[in-house]
């Protein structure tokens, strides 16, 4: 296994301070420490993969771009004709304004807490009386499954609010970090065929389609905490199915 490509660190003295030979050590001595053979087998020697403790723990937002949004927005942007007029996002707009653009009409803005001024509707949206029939074109629903209990509650409100011929466009967690912060809870990880069947029981089949992203480098990464700008991007693009570190769906009324 080879970690090389892993970003640099900033190792700190006894008096926690940043030494100025270390400001470019690459990261890889702290992920692995190297490989030894040892009767016929590899030894990974203790170091960063073998650390209780993250290099960031708040999914890397500390240093950078979390790895993560590098496959949200990659599914976003293949998609991106699917985000046209009427909108729905979760807590803001971002991710509709950056890939839908002119072609969003109206953009509404769906949180459970009521005190989001970007918010056009409040509640929860697994509930029945939240969403409006039929009022949406698109629903682009990132990184928000997991937070939420009632799985198959929430997808059938979702396919409810879309128009005929609108799309839902969702994101969740693979392998990841779990973070249950005092608002909320952190209820699941998905994996490409639990998320097909989820949508597949409120959507038809047919018009169902599954994404995953990731590989063991990724994931690695991830659940390190690293960040996007500090590593090699290029090692994010190989998909391995055995390890998901985001799935996407996009389902059509």
């Amino acid at each position: 296994m080879c970690l090389a490509e892993f970003p640099p660190t900033l190792r700190r003295g006894k008096d926690g301070a940043i030494p100025e030979g270390n400001k470019l050590r690459p990261i890889v001595r702290e992920l692995v420490h190297g490989a030894r053979r040892i009767r016929g087998r590899s030894e990974l020697r203790a170091g960063r993969i073998a650390s209780l403790t993250p290099l960031s723990a708040h999914f890397g937002l500390d240093r950078g771009t979390p790895i993560d949004r590098y496959y949200i927005e990659k599914f976003l942007l293949d998609q991106s004709g699917d985000i046209r007029g009427v909108a729905l996002e979760i807590v803001d707009s971002t991710y509709s304004k950056r890939f839908g653009g002119d072609q969003v009409t109206t953009q509404h803005v769906a949180d459970i807490n009521d005190d989001n001024p970007s918010a056009t509707i409040v509640g929860d949206i697994s509930d029945p009386k939240i969403l409006p029939d039929q009022a949406f074109d698109c629903i682009v629903l990132t990184q928000t499954l997991h937070l939420i209990y009632d799985l198959k509650g929430v997808v059938r409100q979702l396919r409810r609010a879309l128009k005929p011929g609108g799309v839902l466009l969702v994101t969740a967690p693979g392998i990841t970090p779990a973070r249950p912060a005092k608002d909320y809870r952190w209820y699941w990880s998905l994996t490409p065929d639990s998320l097909q069947r989820l949508l597949a029981e409120a959507f038809d089949p047919a018009n169902v389609q599954i994404h995953s992203y990731g590989n063991l480098f990724a994931a690695t990464a991830f659940l390190h905490g690293a960040a996007l700008e500090e590593i090699d991007t290029g090692r994010l693009d190989p998909v391995d199915p055995a390890f998901p570190v985001i799935v996407a769906g996009r389902a059509v009324a």
